[in-house]
């Protein structure tokens, strides 16, 4: 049995309380009047035109959509930078409550591909995979309170199409909202929310019921339960991540569409995911819980890490260029301010940490067997997919006066705490060892 170290609990906790206080931090030093903004554009040399391309000032107030060529005056700018400057510490929390979340579910997903492909060199590391996914519970019912507190509770204004109108007449009225909004209105958008969240749960925990008695189980009708439950997730998985990329993300920008939006948020979550998996494995072996964890598993995680990052980088490459090439403005939007605006830096590295980096790092079949190699190419992993989830929400929600300090430090250290201590509690409910599998000794013995 695993036991949660006192100096690894502490570090988590303290991750929590110092994460928490950038948190209240952000949100109250946030400007609350117009004249902070102005204080702030003086300070900073900024003036309001900074604060109101065309793209933004779309998703502080739909009202300038219907002149997006025109130029609001002074005073709706500092409004609209107002709102911008509101939104930061939420959207700043946001990030890594997404992040978190798909990264728990998408490791559901790894090991429900696993147990549905009866996969032989992968048992030994079942109970790593349903560690790293008992983060959906709490991760999943924080995104539901967040979501009602946005919507129900107006606390911040994160979905602009929450204050938009379908009257011609009304000074919010967008156009896009008129085919947009059967989809796109508050009831429906949280009772398809809590679907997807009832859905994730439930399948974490029957998966995981007939997985631990499994190791006691005297036939194989747990395994063969498992083997079903899963092959269901995966289908019904992928119809609620389609959608809830269109709900909770995609929606941030909802004059701008892309079919291929949830299949790119669905890669760069599962090989962060896979990454994840590879990490606590690599830790409990150093720390002497997995013997039968040897260089060939690390070998075989290492290849998913290489291979899926290839396969975002696959709809990275195909989003782009279609989009870019066919130059329609509702299309191209969305990647304007991310390539030619103030984000462009953040672009460009993360294109290069998620597909460079793991290229070059491991490429070479031996240096996936070595632990330090493949943590450096894992920091680098997340680190990129951690900016690429950044740059879904945070052009929408900030605009283009972005900055990355206290709140969203804060808020990334507090979730990154309680992942790790909800990951770790999880892993001393059961042995390591996941017993009863008709593929374990092919696993422990496995050899690449």
């Amino acid at each position: 049995m695993y036991t949660f170290s006192s100096k690894l609990k502490i570090f988590s906790i303290a991750l929590m309380i110092i994460g928490a206080l950038g948190i209240v931090y952000g949100i109250m030093s946030a400007p609350k009047t117009t004249e902070d903004i102005k204080e702030m554009m003086h300070d900073s040399h900024a003036t309001a035109d900074e604060h109101g391309t065309t793209h933004e000032v779309a998703q502080a107030d739909a009202s300038d959509h219907a002149t997006a060529g025109e130029h609001a005056d002074e005073e709706a700018h500092l409004e609209h930078a107002l709102t911008f400057a509101k939104n930061r510490p939420w959207s700043a929390i946001y990030v890594p409550m997404i992040f978190f979340l798909l990264l728990s579910v998408c490791a559901l997903v790894f090991y429900a591909t696993q147990r549905a492909a009866q996969s032989g060199w992968s048992p030994v590391l079942f109970r790593v995979m349903e560690g790293v996914s008992s983060y959906i519970t709490i991760g999943s019912l924080i995104v539901l309170a967040f979501l009602i507190y946005s919507s129900i509770g107006h606390g911040n204004h994160l979905f602009a199409w929450m204050y938009t109108s379908t009257d011609p007449t009304a000074a919010n009225y967008d156009f896009a909202m008129v085919t947009k909004g059967w989809w796109l209105n508050i009831p429906g958008w949280l009772i398809r929310s809590v679907i997807y969240v009832l859905i994730w749960i439930g399948f974490r925990y029957f998966i995981v019921k007939n997985s631990r008695a499994e190791d006691s189980a005297s036939d194989l009708s747990s395994y063969k339960r498992n083997f079903t439950l899963s092959v269901v997730f995966l289908v019904v998985f992928l119809v609620s991540e389609l959608f809830m990329a269109f709900d909770w993300l995609m929606s941030i920008d909802h004059h701008w569409f892309s079919q291929l939006y949830p299949f790119y948020v669905f890669a760069s979550m599962f090989v962060s995911a896979i990454t994840t998996i590879a990490f606590v494995t690599i830790y409990l072996r150093s720390r002497g819980y997995l013997p039968f964890v040897n260089d060939s598993h690390l070998h075989d995680l290492a290849k998913f890490m290489f291979g899926f990052s290839i396969f975002w980088t696959y709809f990275w490459f195909a989003q782009f260029m279609l989009q870019w090439y066919a130059n329609i403005p509702e299309e191209t939007t969305y990647f304007y301010p991310r390539l030619v605006g103030t984000y462009q830096p953040l672009f460009i590295g993360m294109l290069i940490m998620n597909f460079v980096f793991p290229i070059l790092i491991l490429m070479n079949s031996d240096f996936k067997r070595v632990p330090w190699f493949v943590v450096l190419a894992g920091l680098i992993i997340l680190a990129g997919h951690y900016i690429d989830v950044y740059l879904m929400i945070t052009p929408g929600t900030v605009g283009s006066n972005w900055h990355f300090g206290i709140p969203e430090i804060g808020s990334l250290l507090f979730f990154l705490g309680l992942f790790i201590f909800v990951v770790f509690t999880s892993l001393t409910k059961a042995p390591l060892l996941a017993k009863g599998n008709p593929f374990l000794k092919e696993s422990e013995i496995f050899h690449y």
